[in-house]
């Protein structure tokens, strides 16, 4: 843990770092834990006739993976924001997994996928993928969820260029196309994801909200860095 926040110093303002490491930690335990807990439970699956007429495209996958990186890249870009602004953003991300972890627990959500010939590189990537992440967790999307983070905790600011903001909105919607195409998810999903995140930025620029995850951050920095971590 300490090389992590080394690590995160070098590249963030102190005030960005505790948001980083709370967000990446809650991320995986509300996708994670709540598969432990409601793997067995029965899953509803909410696919529509829309969503069947989408057809599987193989090669998205690498959009699917490769976004991770995307994630990585903007949230890095947005903690080393102004204070406020971080604390607005990761507010609303703290709020959005626990939505996510209510709905995967009180909901448990699953899709039909595909079956798939083991011949060909494509393939054998959308094999590996159906491997590693099971058919559960899927309303709202956490894939859109962030994705959509990325554009939206960028959109409106001054001090990013107006390219780079509009290739993380293209980047946002590629990632959310692929998880049709990859068969991952189903429209409602997406759109979960989409509404989600930004009805969590709405509350997390409300004063009182953004107030208290500052609060809690202060008391965290004092921890970490001593009185200099405000």
């Amino acid at each position: 843990m300490n090389r992590i926040r080394k690590i995160l110093s070098a590249l963030v303002p102190r005030h960005g770092v505790f948001p980083l490491i709370l967000a990446v930690t809650l991320n995986f335990s509300v996708y994670y834990g709540t598969r432990i807990i409601a793997g067995d439970w029965h899953h509803y699956n909410i696919e529509s006739s829309w969503d069947k007429m989408i057809p599987m495209w193989s090669p998205s996958v690498v959009i699917y993976f490769g976004c991770y990186l995307f994630w990585i890249v903007n949230y890095i870009i947005i903690a080393r924001q102004d204070k406020t602004s971080v604390c607005q953003f990761f507010s609303a991300d703290f709020i959005s997994r626990i939505v996510c972890m209510v709905f995967y627990l009180a909901f448990p959500t699953t899709n039909t996928r595909p079956q798939i010939a083991a011949e060909g590189f494509w393939n054998q990537a959308m094999l590996m993928l159906y491997e590693t992440d099971a058919a559960d967790n899927l309303f709202p999307s956490i894939h859109c969820l962030v994705s959509w983070f990325c554009y939206i905790g960028l959109r409106g600011r001054k001090n990013i260029s107006a390219g780079y903001k509009a290739a993380s909105c293209i980047m946002a919607i590629l990632v959310c196309v692929s998880t049709l195409t990859t068969k991952q998810h189903v429209l409602i999903d997406v759109a979960g994801g989409i509404f989600l995140a930004e009805i969590c930025v709405y509350i997390g620029k409300r004063p009182k909200v953004w107030g208290t995850y500052e609060k809690l951050l202060d008391k965290v920095n004092k921890k970490i860095f001593g009185k200099e971590g405000n």
